[in-house]
């Protein structure tokens, strides 16, 4: 039996067929054997825009790999640094490589002082953080002017690094500027998930020493966003480096992509429904109007998970430390109800309706004090290797610039109609 497709076109009883390779075909013999018709496909939900090395992930079986390395073992073992320099490059660092690469982020957490004075002055006193962030990573590549020479791959590397040491940074000075507190300086004596904390909760204590427990937390929490294969903003970042933009203004539409509620804002719906559900003895009530349609399961079900959520599992052990730490959120008893209903309710269970990621990862930003417009400004951070190992690798591989087509629905030629004749 051969692995392939032969189609068939009726109008003409042409046929072709189509080789299987990697669980795709290859759309180059379709448009050899059937020029001017198109896939209409919204939403890409069954087309591959292309062929990726970094992250496997298996929506039926409900494992999440990034370059093979199991999500489980990177979240227990790994750190968000190390996990960053294995999707970027291919492979886990050796001591010496991971020692410089924490060297090199480090040591280029600091922006430029014309970002701080005078950029962040310029938005509104109650500017969401997010609108920010979009804002400030486009507003880099001025900075950079060098960064548009993106065919030189160590002057592309210099600006990931960059990316990746400063969005924290920036992160942060969002923050900050929203509620009107005076920016924090990075702190080099700290690492990247402690320095974070730093920038965003130091007041005037000379040092600030974050709880192991929370630093850990978060480090993790970025592991587990590091990269998710073609979802919306990652394919924002393709689609916009295609045109072979510089990384900064790749980023940004990245960022902005993450912005918008179905894509990045999960979590905080998440909060939004315990918080309408109130109490343990409403959640009956609340499940019989999910069933009925007439309210949504937030943070339950995914687009590509068909089973449960392999990053969900991971959130939820590192909830339990947290609340040690924070104390328990009161939200959580009514989360945990929910978590057991979807798990045993057949109702659920026949639509795929289990926790994903974002069921407990705003739980742990609210116990950590992280405003709900933080959470996904803390999503894009995790999220920035990822985006630019995909930037990275479509350059390395010539990928062409994106021009998808269309199926036209409009109206045929029609002449134009003066207007005082219309």
């Amino acid at each position: 039996m051969s692995d392939s497709v032969t189609i068939t076109d009726n109008r003409t009883g042409n046929s072709f067929e189509v080789p299987i390779v990697n669980g795709g075909v290859d759309s180059s013999m379709w448009k050899k054997n059937m020029p001017g018709v198109w896939f209409l496909d919204p939403g890409f939900t069954v087309t591959a825009s292309t062929e990726s090395a970094i992250t496997e992930l298996d929506g039926a079986e409900g494992f999440l790999r990034y370059r093979g390395y199991p999500i489980e073992q990177l979240a227990e073992q790994s750190t968000f640094l190390e996990v960053a320099y294995l999707l970027l490059n291919g492979e886990l660092p050796s001591t010496e490589q991971y020692d410089q690469w924490v060297y090199d982020v480090t040591h280029h957490t600091f922006i430029h002082e014309n970002m701080r004075k005078r950029f962040y002055e310029g938005f509104h006193y109650d500017a969401h953080p997010m609108g920010m962030l979009v804002s400030a990573i486009a507003g880099l590549s001025t900075f950079y002017p060098e960064a548009k020479d993106i065919e030189d791959r160590e002057n592309r590397f210099i600006q990931i690094n960059r990316l990746i040491s400063k969005a924290p940074t920036l992160a942060a000075m969002a923050y900050r500027a929203s509620i009107g507190m005076p920016f924090v300086y990075p702190d080099n004596n700290l690492n990247y998930a402690e320095n974070f904390l730093s920038m965003m909760w130091r007041v005037a204590e000379p040092a600030y020493e974050p709880d192991p427990v929370l630093s850990k937390a978060l480090d993790v929490l970025l592991i587990l966003h590091a990269d998710h294969e073609q979802n919306c903003s990652t394919t924002a970042m393709r689609v916009v480096g295609s045109a072979h933009a510089d990384p900064f203004s790749a980023a940004s539409a990245a960022t902005a992509g993450l912005y918008g509620p179905r894509h990045g804002g999960a979590n905080e719906a998440v909060i939004h429904m315990l918080r309408e559900i109130g109490s343990y003895e409403n959640i009956p009530a609340f499940i019989d109007s999910v069933k009925n349609g007439d309210e949504l399961l937030w943070g339950f079900g995914h687009r590509v998970y068909k089973a449960y959520d392999p990053r969900a599992r991971i959130v939820k052990n590192h909830a339990d430390e947290v609340f040690k730490v924070t104390g328990t959120n009161p939200l959580l008893d009514i989360a945990l109800k929910l978590e057991e209903i979807a798990l045993e309710d057949d109702y659920f269970k026949s639509r795929n309706l289990y926790p994903n990621v974002d069921f407990y990862t705003g739980l742990i930003y609210e116990a950590m004090k992280f405003p709900m417009d933080m959470f996904t400004v803390l999503f894009a951070i995790g999220r920035m290797p990822g985006w630019l190992s995909h930037w990275n690798e479509a350059i390395e591989q010539g990928a062409r610039i994106s021009r998808p087509r269309q199926v036209y629905t409009g109206p045929s030629e029609r002449a134009y109609v003066p207007l005082g004749n219309r």
